[in-house]
């Protein structure tokens, strides 16, 4: 028996592997799909999935292949200045194709231990007190003792489980290619800035040596988002759109995608959970889906890893659900307002303009970016000090810095006083002993997702939230004596 599968092999569905494996879970991932996809749906990464993959270590990866922007602020297609302050050591958007992505994640993955079986689809499931069976497509089953969804907004697993996923059905589709043009690049140029002005559902990038990536509107929505467009659609889509198909010609790959935004009712059903797409859909403007999916990942690893060791606190688990479904109703409101302000209507023009003012404004720009970078999300955790809850921003710590010493999965508990102690968790809760200024408390507690879940200086609290978030304290036994193990 696996201690965890995971349906689909996305960044959410690697990204948990990789943790859960951290903790030394057993994990088999299964992939539908018998090879990745070269279908670029997300484009990179923002400040909060930057940090998450440089307190994983895979940070030099990632910028190895992709490219650093400035975080400008932006909001539907409305840009302001660069806001300053980001509550962030990490104050830019990176710049990686999600082929990429799932390549670097799927390697960090795999080196972790985990095992990924591509070309298996699942067809059934059920669960008991014990585990959960899978069934299938070969007819074989497979057990184990907790399985994620993490296989994408048309997931098998949420609909074997009858989880609802109310929402708005789409309104709008988008088709989408990497694909060569004829027309010369100065004349493409000239023709998107134009379109853009109006249309900001319209966009074509270079990729180099001829190849570009084109974002157009579809003429109509489709039932079956699964068959992709072909050339001649995309091509009149061009010329209804911009006047000219650009010579359009030797597509790598073309796709489509739609505007629906869902919200799955329920995130665990027993011994089942779901994670990512499977979760939540929501147009891809702004650039949130990919972030939203591995951030899941970052806040369930951990949690269900202890939920397998034993050490879990009562209701560890089910926190999952209530931190990240609230931060999914956020950015699914974000998006719609997104969709709102770029549309071609009048109104919807003028609200933009209105709002690309508006960042204009000390703040603002910093709200905007902050929001949709995932800097300001804040679970509740019962504590009126603003940092705790949220993310620490990596900070130097004397001998090298914050984000390398998370690297083990584990707690961290940062002391500058020397007198506090996290010993009775040790192997779930490291500490370092530092005089950092820049923490801006005596000390903090973080759990492994990289949340404050503690600052102060009493060990009679830190303690409490040990126990809160890391379970009982290990038992001390007399020299001589043998500890009991749980």
């Amino acid at each position: 028996m696996n201690d965890v599968i995971i349906v689909g092999a996305g960044p959410t569905g690697l990204m948990l592997a990789a943790e859960l494996r951290l903790q030394g879970v057993e994990v088999t991932v299964l992939e539908r799909d018998p090879v990745p996809t070269p279908v670029v749906r997300s484009l990179g990464m923002h400040a909060r999935s930057i940090e998450i993959m440089d307190s994983r270590g895979l940070l030099a990866r990632c910028l190895a292949e992709g490219r650093k922007y400035p975080p400008m602020g932006f909001f539907a297609a409305g840009s302001g200045p660069e806001p300053a302050e980001l509550d962030t050591a990490h104050g830019f958007v990176l710049g990686l194709p999600q082929p990429v992505t799932d390549r670097i994640l799927a390697a960090h993955a795999v080196e972790q231990g985990a095992e990924i079986r591509r070309g298996t689809e699942v067809v059934g499931l059920a669960q008991d007190a014990d585990g959960v069976t899978v069934e299938l497509g070969d007819g074989t089953r497979l057990r184990s003792r907790y399985l994620v969804g993490a296989d994408g907004g048309r997931s098998t697993v949420r609909k074997l489980l009858g989880v609802g996923f109310p929402g708005e059905p789409s309104t709008a589709d988008t088709l989408l290619a990497e694909i060569e043009l004829a027309a010369p690049p100065d004349e493409i140029t000239a023709v998107t800035a134009e379109v853009r002005k109006t249309q900001v559902r319209f966009g074509v990038g270079s990729l180099g040596d001829g190849l570009f990536r084109v974002v157009v509107p579809a003429a109509a929505v489709t039932d079956d988002r699964t068959v992709a467009p072909t050339l001649d659609e995309l091509r009149h889509r061009l010329i209804a759109t911009a006047g000219t198909d650009f010579g359009a010609h030797s597509p790598r790959w073309l796709s489509r995608f739609g505007n629906s935004t869902r919200l799955a009712e329920r995130y665990r059903v027993g011994r089942v959970l779901l994670a990512g797409d499977a979760a939540h859909v929501h147009p891809p403007i702004g650039g949130q889906g990919l972030n939203l999916g591995v951030q899941d990942a970052f806040n369930l690893g951990w949690k269900l890893a202890a939920e397998v060791a034993g050490w879990a606190p009562a209701a560890l688990l089910d926190s999952y659900q209530a931190e990240r479904r609230p931060v999914a109703v956020a950015v699914l409101d974000t998006t719609r307002a997104h969709m709102e302000l770029a549309s071609v209507e009048p109104g919807a023009q003028a609200a933009r303009r209105l709002v690309t003012e508006l960042m204009t404004l000390p703040g603002v720009g910093r709200y905007l970016t902050e929001k949709i970078a995932a800097l300001s999300v804040r679970y509740d955790l019962g504590d009126d000090n603003d940092r705790v809850g949220r993310h620490m921003p990596d900070v130097a710590l004397g001998h090298g810095r914050l984000y390398e010493r998370m690297r083990t999965g584990r707690g961290l508990l940062v002391d500058t006083t020397g007198r506090l102690s996290a010993a009775r968790w040790t192997g779930r809760v490291d500490t370092v002993a530092a005089h950092v200024d820049a923490l801006g408390h005596p000390a903090l507690l973080l759990r492994p997702d990289g949340h404050v879940a503690w600052v102060g200086d009493a060990q009679r609290e830190l303690d409490g939230r040990l126990e809160r978030w890391f379970g009982a304290p290990r038992i001390t036994c007399a020299r001589g004596s043998s500890p009991r193990r749980r």
